[in-house]
């Protein structure tokens, strides 16, 4: 695949660095063609319920079943050929190694990946689909770090973090490009402008929210950037309430794709760009994540429905507003669904 033109213009991204709302554009420009493009979908019964209107992202539909395909992509893509020779490696306790399992299969580049025994079968099996080799360790974050150390030392491979990584960051924000794009509103001058009021995604180590927030706020400082997290996990919503970043907990929700913990670099970008972290219980999550199947007419995970969540449960602080909102994937282990919909009844 050639390069864009435009990429070579400016310094390659590195893992560390702080992305800007260039770095984005330039991810845009990378993976175009690779990512898919998705739609933003929209429902007057959903409207009604939450007392505003509501875009969602779906990212369910992207490349590997989530939204991690654009950060995986931006990352696999900016290697240096010298980097790709030695492959790469990762952790992950499902979509992100799917995402990056993909990306070095069209690149045609070695791929490992760390993964927590307890992930989910359907992420296990996508990682393997794809040609990685899978790496078990504990599900406690201290694990899967150690583990990673362990192979990166053996391999000498080029580590693609699932979140704190500049490239996978400003990767996840072209998400919130699109979709500011997809949601603008057109005067009689026929110049479109961001339309939103509000940006929201789900928090986890925070890579989605980071990008997110970089990108809505580039484009428009006042649109405001707000998270969700499980109750369960929410070591994120701490960290920023207090200044702090917290580590070491033992996540406890049914959303297994955000019990990771804010890396140095998200946290340092969050505390500069989210403007809130709301916070829901898994009852709340399964009853939004329902609510969505029936009237979108799209299958989510668990991760994905907690950003409504938090739109229902609060919905006085969002009446009125226009709100875009990141569905962040679509991998749901089928054979758990029945003690998965028992935590919260059809009518909660």
């Amino acid at each position: 695949m050639s390069q864009d033109p435009a990429l070579t213009r400016r310094p390659v991204l590195q893992r560390d660095d702080t992305p800007t709302l260039d770095d984005v554009r330039d991810a845009a420009a990378r993976i175009a063609g690779i990512a898919h493009i998705t739609p933003v979908l929209r429902s007057r019964s959903l409207d009604e319920l939450a007392g505003c209107q509501l875009f969602f992202k779906a990212e369910n539909l992207q490349r590997a079943g989530a939204f991690k395909f654009r950060g995986a992509a931006n990352a696999v893509f900016s290697l240096t050929p010298e980097q790709a020779a030695r492959g790469v490696v990762t952790q992950s306790s499902g979509n992100h190694g799917a995402a990056v399992a993909l990306a070095c299969r069209l690149r045609g580049i070695v791929c490992t990946v760390v993964v927590p025994g307890a992930a989910p079968r359907i992420k296990r099996e996508a990682i393997a689909r794809n040609g990685a080799r899978i790496v078990d360790c504990d599900v406690a974050q201290s694990a899967r770090n150690e583990a990673t150390a362990r192979v990166l030392a053996e391999t000498g491979g080029e580590l693609v973090h699932p979140y704190n990584d500049a490239r996978v960051i400003a990767g996840q924000g072209t998400a919130t490009l699109e979709l500011l794009h997809q949601a603008c509103r057109r005067g009689k001058s026929r110049e479109a402008t961001p339309a939103l009021d509000i940006v929201m995604a789900p928090l986890s180590g925070g890579g989605l929210m980071s990008g997110t927030a970089i990108a809505a706020k580039g484009i428009d400082a006042r649109i405001l950037a707000v998270a969700a997290e499980p109750e369960g996990a929410r070591d994120g919503h701490d960290s920023l309430k207090s200044g702090n970043r917290i580590t070491g907990r033992t996540a406890n929700t049914i959303s297994d794709g955000l019990r990771a913990e804010l890396g140095p670099l998200t946290f340092s970008i969050l505390r500069e760009h989210c403007d809130d972290v709301l916070l829901v219980d898994d009852a709340e999550t399964v009853a939004a994540m329902r609510i969505v199947w029936e009237r979108l007419k799209i299958v989510i995970e668990p991760s994905c429905a907690v950003p409504l969540a938090a739109v229902l449960k609060y919905r006085e602080r969002f009446a009125g507003l226009r709100i875009g909102i990141i569905l962040s994937g679509g991998n749901v282990d089928l054979d758990a669904l029945p003690a998965l919909l028992a935590l919260a009844p059809p009518n909660a």
